[in-house]
């Protein structure tokens, strides 16, 4: 499961209530755990962090982390120690033996197969199918993978410990375990009870030529049942046994790539984040006919959106510590943009140098390349065109009035056309207003109370100078961006997006000078909003005749 890289979704502190419910789950799923042994896992006092992740198969899966490594991961309900906490508690589990050259095929997704089970005098360890258990290697005693049993141990040795034993969920070195401090197994012997009369190399020799036989059983018998996730793990045991030495060589360059990581502080890395980000939304966001381009709004719409998944971007945490410092950086050190302040304490981006070998070298990253932007104004003609939503008022049932709509059986909540409504009751005034707004190819979204109209008003700054602010664009489906950028080419004037006090996720579009005719004719000519959904048209200055 963690064989590869996963993408972390959320990283938040544990509350009170879901830590006493983690403990009450530990407990549920391993009750051997004496009150001490919980308490160590789970302490009281100490810091202990959820960390949501996605699998690289798309599995949502949760971390339990404490002192920075993942004592618990949580996939479907169901909680498996990892190799951190085996450690600690090597018995918490029912554990199978192996040999160590195993071990390589396990950390590269395979599962444990029956033929390299080693078998003590005790007989196998007593599990059910689907049970958890851990896999160790000879001559230690630490645990150095997790997963559920494949069959119960009876019926393992029935197939006469051929097939699949252990379904391996997580290795040591793996990818959850680098999540961790990247410690190694502690030193765990095992008491020296080997009275067999083959060799550990011989065994080993046996097992490796019983394992390709029961892979390609495996294989043949799958392929017919259309298995994909077995076959993964079949192919992938014959895959890594051919390949080891090169897997092995890439596993010494991950290793110097985090270690070389590792080193760096944390201010080093958002330096180079920052950096990243900057040479992203250069080669792939900003364009000529944008500048002069406000800083602020260079880092607000494109810096920020280039910010690869799980990461955050957060100037204050690096050794610039202000925009303005990292851009005069990267103006007198990389000679790749040149700022200038066009206004009284306010920079801009006027020139990109383009053809700078640092910038042409950069590549963006696959995951992060995003489609190309709709419903721009004044764009070309390859975009979509953008459509304006149909809007119906509508009524709904309210408590007070269900006993009028009785006989209608029609219930609290019910959304009715005004015409429905007619026919029960003729006075509107009573019921509660509804509106319903239709995208072209979209679900229909209906909302209680009226629609905002989109907000066009003036503003003063300073002594003699006026804004032009649009509010509610996002109501209707515009992507207030867009609007701006549209104004900026129309008006040639600077436009600046400001998040509206007191409403979450919404922006307001801020233009200088009163534009509000050229914001009216842009919103009734082009994007077809109705004037009845517009307020504030009659501020616009009058046109005085000439005498």
């Amino acid at each position: 499961m963690f064989a590869k890289p996963f993408r972390v979704k959320s990283n938040t502190v544990i509350k009170g209530s879901d830590r006493r419910k983690l403990k009450a789950d530990i407990s549920a799923a391993f009750p051997s755990l004496s009150a001490d042994e919980l308490s160590e896992l789970v302490p009281n006092k100490q810091e202990l962090n959820v960390v949501k992740i996605y699998a690289h198969k798309g599995d949502a899966v949760t971390l339990y982390v404490l002192h920075k490594n993942p004592l618990f991961f949580e996939v479907e309900r169901r909680l498996y120690p990892t190799v951190y906490a085996l450690w600690h508690y090597p018995a918490l589990l029912p554990a199978f033996r192996t040999w160590p050259p195993v071990l390589q095929k396990l950390i590269g997704g395979a599962d444990l197969m029956l033929p390299g089970v080693v078998v003590p005098s005790s007989g196998l360890p007593h599990v059910k199918q689907g049970d958890c258990c851990a896999v160790t290697v000879v001559n230690s005693r630490a645990p150095v993978a997790v997963g559920t049993a494949a069959a119960s141990s009876a019926e393992m040795q029935s197939l006469g410990m051929k097939g699949r034993g252990v379904c391996v969920l997580h290795t040591y070195m793996d990818n959850l375990w680098a999540f961790g401090d990247k410690s190694s197994p502690p030193s765990l012997p095992e008491a020296e009870t080997e009275e067999q009369g083959v060799s550990e190399e011989e065994e080993c020799e046996t097992y490796e030529e019983e394992e390709k036989e029961e892979v390609e059983k495996c294989m043949g018998e799958e392929q017919s049942a259309s298995e994909t996730a077995t076959d993964e793990a079949c192919c992938g045991i014959e895959e890594l046994s051919l390949a080891e030495e090169e897997e092995e060589e890439k596993g010494e360059k991950c290793n110097e790539e985090q270690e070389k990581d590792d080193q760096k502080t944390p201010q080093e890395i958002m330096d180079a984040l920052l950096l990243q980000c900057f040479l992203h939304a250069l080669k792939s966001k900003v364009k000529k006919s944008e500048l002069p381009l406000l800083t602020s709004t260079f880092l607000r719409n494109h810096m920020f959106s280039c910010c690869p998944s799980g990461k955050q971007l957060d100037i204050k945490k690096s050794s610039y510590k202000k925009l303005s410092k990292f851009l005069q950086t990267m103006e007198q050190q990389h000679n790749l943009v040149r700022v200038k302040e066009l206004t009284k304490g306010v920079e801009s981006i006027v020139e990109v140098d383009w053809k700078n070998p640092e910038l042409r070298s950069f590549n963006v990253p696959e995951t992060d390349v995003e489609a190309a932007s709709v419903q721009d104004g004044d764009g070309d003609g390859d975009e979509s065109p953008y459509h304006p939503p149909e809007i119906t008022t509508l009524y709904s049932v309210s408590a007070r009035l269900e006993p009028l709509f009785v006989d209608a059986n029609k219930r609290k909540g019910t959304i009715l056309q005004p015409a429905e409504v007619r026919i029960v009751i003729s006075t509107l005034g009573r019921m509660q207003e509804c509106y319903q707004v239709v995208f072209p190819g979209q679900v229909p979204t209906t909302k209680k109370g009226h629609i905002e109209p989109i907000d066009i008003s003036v503003a003063s700054r300073g002594s003699n100078k006026k804004v032009t602010i649009v509010k509610n664009l996002e109501v209707y489906g515009l992507d207030p961006a867009v609007v701006a950028t549209a104004l900026q080419h129309r008006v040639q004037a600077s436009t600046v997006l400001q998040p509206v006090p007191g409403a979450k996720d919404k922006v307001l579009v801020q233009i200088q000078g009163n534009q509000i005719l050229q914001v009216g004719n842009l919103l009734l000519d082009h994007y077809q909003i109705p004037r009845k959904y517009i307020q504030g048209l009659d501020k616009a200055p009058k046109v005085g005749k000439k005498k």
